[in-house]
């Protein structure tokens, strides 16, 4: 079953060009390395410094593994930095 997610990132005020950045680079490993990952794109919000992930994977496993890279977990590390505060995610499971 198809799983998605959408995670709104905040980020520093005067480090949104850092994280727009760090997270441009988690955007293109993941397009490069992650077969499962059926779209994984990084938005400018409306609100300034907010930023948007917009993921869709083919199933659970896909999303597991994807949590389990390497470099979704260093450049998750990198972008933290630049973040203010926890990122707001909704997990969807596709019906229909």
């Amino acid at each position: 079953m198809i799983q998605s997610i959408v995670a709104t990132v905040k980020a520093k005020a005067g480090r949104e060009a850092e994280f727009q950045a760090a997270a441009l680079k988690l955007v293109a490993a993941v397009r490069a390395n992650e077969p499962g990952c059926l779209m994984y794109t990084l938005n400018q919000g409306d609100s300034p410094g907010s930023f948007v992930f917009m993921e869709r994977y083919a199933d659970e496993d896909a999303l597991k593994t994807h949590r389990g890279t390497d470099h979704f977990k260093t450049l998750g590390r990198a972008m933290g930095e630049f973040m203010d505060g926890p990122p707001a995610v909704l997990r969807m499971r596709e019906i229909g």
